[in-house]
C-alpha cells in the first residue's frame, strides 16, 4: 500500500505543477497580461560557460520601447512588433516609491523575453492629482529627505533585490532632473542646489554597500531648454555614471513646429561632453503625427544617428500620453520604422549573459 501511496503522490505533484505553469504563463503575478508574445528561455541567473558579450557591440545600436503598462500588461508590446516587425532589445517601465516595492517577477518578465529591464525608478507618488501631479509639489520626497536617510530601508530592499537577479538591470533614478514637473527636480518641491546630487550619490552608495555590481547606472536628464536648470550642476560624477540618458520629442506642447533628431539633441549632446565621455543612450524618444510627419521624421532619425557614433540605444516611447506616440497606430511610419531596424547596425540581442558597455570613443564637440 505504501508504494501506491507515494505514486498517488508524485501523480498529484505533476498535476499540480503543470497546472501552475499553464497559469503562471497567461497571467503572471499580479495578474499581468501575457499577451501572446513569446518569451524566450527561462530566466537562469547562473553564468553561461562562454564569456560575457558586450551590450550592445561595437559599433551597435540597441533599440528599445517604454509602454505604459510595462511589464504588467505586455499587449502594446505585441502591437508594436506586429506593426514594426521589430523585437526591442530593451524594456523600460517605471516603478515609484510610493506604491512598487521591490518585485522580481516584473523583472524576470522582461529578460525571459531577451530583453534589458530598464526600470526608471521615481521617489513620489505617481497617483496625486494637481500640482502634485504636474509640478512635483510632494514634500514627503524631498531630495534633502532621500539624502538624508528617510527613505533607506526602501532603497536597500531594492538593492538586495536587484542584486538577488544575477543580471543586468538599467537604473534610471530620478530622470529628466533638469524640468520642474517632478517632486525630484530641484526646481520644485523646496529643492535647493546641490540636493539633485547629495541624493543622486546617496542612493547609489547604499546600492554600493550592498554589493550591487549588476546595476547599470543609467543618469537620464531632458533635453535642454530655455530656463531649464543648467546640467553640470546636476551631474554626480562619473564614478555614479554608467550612461547618459535623454529625453526628447519631436511635437511636445509648446514646441510644435517640425525639428529634426538632430536639432533636438545636438545642443544638449554639446553640453554633456563638456563634462562626461560617458555612453549615451536616448531614453525616451517619439514624434507627433500631428501634421503626418512622424515617417519623415523616423527616416530622418535613423539617416542622422550615425553621426552620433556615442550613442549606444534609442528608447521609443510606444505611449498614449499628453500625444499618442505610438508607432502601432500609424502603419506607414511603423513599417519604415521595422525596415530601418533590421539594418546591420541595429540587430542587437540582449541575453543574461551580457556586460553593459561602458565606454565610447566620444566626438569632440
Amino acid at each position: 500500500m505504501t508504494w501506491q501511496i507515494t505514486l498517488l503522490v508524485l501523480v498529484l505533484a505533476v498535476v499540480a505543477g503543470a497546472a501552475f505553469l499553464v497559469l503562471r504563463g497567461r497571467t503572471g503575478q499580479s495578474g499581468a497580461v501575457d499577451a501572446g508574445v513569446e518569451p524566450g528561455a527561462s530566466v537562469d541567473a547562473t553564468r553561461s560557460p562562454n564569456p560575457p558579450t558586450p551590450f550592445p557591440p561595437k559599433g551597435k545600436v540597441f533599440l528599445g520601447i517604454q509602454t505604459e503598462h510595462g511589464p504588467y500588461d505586455f499587449t502594446p508590446l505585441s502591437a508594436y512588433t506586429e506593426a514594426t516587425g521589430h523585437r526591442p532589445a530593451a524594456f523600460q517601465f517605471a516603478q515609484g516609491w510610493a506604491h512598487n516595492p521591490f518585485d522580481r517577477a516584473v523583472f524576470d518578465r522582461v529578460a525571459e523575453r531577451n530583453m534589458l529591464p530598464i526600470v526608471a525608478w521615481e521617489p513620489w507618488d505617481y497617483l496625486a492629482t494637481g500640482r502634485a501631479r504636474s509640478h512635483g509639489e510632494q514634500p514627503a520626497y524631498r531630495l534633502s529627505r532621500i539624502a538624508g536617510g528617510d527613505f533607506d530601508e526602501y532603497i536597500r530592499s531594492w538593492a538586495q533585490g536587484l542584486k538577488s537577479l544575477g543580471y543586468p538591470v538599467g537604473m534610471r533614478f530620478a530622470h529628466e532632473m533638469n524640468g520642474f514637473w517632478y517632486p525630484w527636480c530641484e526646481q520644485s518641491n523646496g529643492n535647493r542646489e546641490g540636493d539633485y546630487v547629495r541624493a543622486y550619490r546617496h542612493v547609489h552608495d547604499i546600492f554600493r554597500q550592498v554589493g550591487v555590481t549588476n546595476v547599470i547606472w543609467v543618469w537620464s536628464a531632458n533635453v535642454t531648454y530655455p530656463g531649464a536648470e543648467p546640467l553640470t550642476g546636476l551631474y554626480p560624477g562619473d564614478r555614479y555614471v554608467d550612461w547618459v540618458g535623454l529625453s526628447g520629442y519631436y511635437g511636445t506642447a509648446g514646441v510644435e513646429r517640425y525639428r529634426s533628431f538632430d536639432r533636438i539633441f545636438d545642443d544638449t549632446l554639446d553640453q554633456v561632453r563638456r563634462f562626461t565621455r560617458k555612453p549615451i543612450v536616448i531614453t525616451e524618444t517619439g514624434a507627433s503625427d500631428a501634421e503626418g510627419r512622424r515617417a519623415a521624421w523616423i527616416r530622418e532619425m535613423f539617416s542622422q544617428l550615425p553621426r552620433h557614433p556615442d550613442v549606444i540605444g534609442v528608447i521609443w516611447f510606444e505611449t498614449n500620453k499628453e500625444l499618442d506616440w505610438r508607432l502601432s497606430v500609424t502603419p506607414d511610419a511603423a513599417r519604415l520604422y521595422g525596415e530601418k531596424a533590421a539594418a546591420a547596425r541595429y540587430r542587437v540581442t540582449w541575453s543574461t549573459n551580457t556586460v553593459p558597455r561602458r565606454t565610447v570613443t566620444a566626438p569632440r564637440r
